[in-house]
């Protein structure tokens, strides 16, 4: 607006007032808005000073976000057991497990799920249900409103003193998308339980099968999408999540079962470097080095065996959380893609739009995903149909060198 425009408005409103001067009958009623509940925040102080020693830093703890002391532990050795029992497992069941340790030591998480509780496996056997009546428990039914959940969960995480996470489809993040946005630019530590990740979840076909979500949610500043290939990368992706105070995650989780990939004690979190070596060459130089996430991990592990016994050294790059690979030191990141070796060759692979991952594989390199939408039929027809198999990452490997 000009100073016309300005003049004429002013006559208009009947405000006569100068430029930065506020009226007395204004600024009165300003300052009488702020004492409005004044009474409510001295009864509350009154009552926080008067709990116990140990009730007042319990609550202190979780509106600071701090984690309970007893949590490291309990993942280390719950991921302790997973390494000496291996299971194949659907991650999705993965994180219904690790959820049953995190749960019993963090007392502020609160669950829920989209109409979708059976399927994405968010709900631990010891959550009361909260409802209308009765706020005692940590797990809501949220109905089929996505939108809303993820909004009540940033409204949840703003307030303090909860870590909330909630579950739906991985394809239904479309709905729930300008959330998840606001949890990244708002640095809310919200965590999004996102199941039936491509098209491993097989007849239900394209209409929810997820195949350029990776890719869009990766787009997302401040976001970590964890992709985790077995049981023990989904603990230790919760994990990384639950550290994370200031970013949101998704957890992208499939339908079907997975083998173990992970059999020894790294001492560490892998997964929380974002990318690793899975399995290294035979040689200790390899000639091809093959990158995945979650389902395809275990498709690459069966391409490595096959290469290998072709006389191939391969090495298996697992990478369950792009971002926080992106954020490690160079020289990691150059050890993990053998940056150092002039002739390797390297192939992605995964199940879904393959946008991104050029930066990984170079100009010589090749990805193996999905170039369009799904279809209906079992999870294992589809692979094979859409040609992402051990075979092709074989054939795309020996095309190469």
């Amino acid at each position: 607006m000009g100073d016309e425009e300005i003049a004429l408005a002013r006559a208009e409103l009947g405000w006569d007032y100068p430029p930065f001067v506020i009226p007395e009958d204004i600024r009165a009623a300003w300052l009488k808005a702020g004492q409005r509940s004044k009474a409510q925040a001295d009864d509350w102080y009154a009552r926080f000073d008067s709990l116990p020693t140990d009730s007042r830093a319990e609550l202190e703890r979780r509106l600071c976000g701090a984690l309970p002391a007893r949590f490291a532990k309990a993942m280390d050795d719950y991921i302790a057991d997973l390494l000496a029992n291996p299971q194949k497992v659907a991650t999705r069941k993965a994180s219904e497990m690790a959820l049953e340790v995190i749960n019993a030591v963090i007392p502020e998480m609160v669950g829920g799920s989209a109409d979708l509780t059976g399927s994405n496996n968010t709900k631990t056997k010891d959550m009361g249900i909260v409802s209308a009546d009765d706020f005692s428990g940590g797990y809501i039914h949220y109905g089929v409103r996505e939108h809303g959940m993820a909004s009540a969960m940033n409204g949840m995480a703003l307030h303090g003193g909860f870590i909330p996470y909630g579950g739906t489809f991985l394809v239904f993040t479309d709905y729930c998308r300008p959330a998840i946005r606001l949890s990244a630019l708002m640095k809310q530590r919200v965590i999004y339980v996102m199941t039936h990740d491509s098209i491993g979840l097989g007849e239900d076909g394209p209409t929810h099968q997820p195949v350029e979500h990776l890719a869009s949610l990766r787009a997302m500043p401040n976001l970590y999408v964890f992709r985790p290939a077995d049981v023990v990368e989904t603990a230790e992706c919760w994990k990384a999540a639950l550290e994370a105070g200031e970013t949101p995650s998704i957890l992208s989780l499939t339908r079907q079962g997975l083998p173990q990939v992970r059999l020894e004690d790294a001492g560490e979190n892998l997964s929380a470097k974002g990318g690793y070596i899975l399995a290294e060459a035979s040689d200790g130089t390899p000639k091809a080095i093959l990158l995945a996430t979650g389902s395809e991990v275990s498709l690459a592990m069966d391409a490595r065996s096959d290469l290998e016994a072709q006389g191939i050294p391969t090495r298996v790059v697992s990478m369950p959380c792009l971002e926080l690979f992106d954020a490690q030191e160079a020289a990691y990141k150059a050890d993990v893609l053998g940056d150092h070796l002039p002739d390797v060759k390297r192939v992605a692979v995964e199940a879904g739009i393959t946008y991104g991952w050029e930066r990984y594989v170079g100009r010589e390199g090749q990805i193996i995903g999905m170039t369009g939408f799904g279809a209906s039929a079992p999870a294992g027809d589809l692979f094979k149909y859409f040609g992402i198999t051990a075979d092709a990452v074989v054939e795309a490997v020996k095309t190469r060198l």
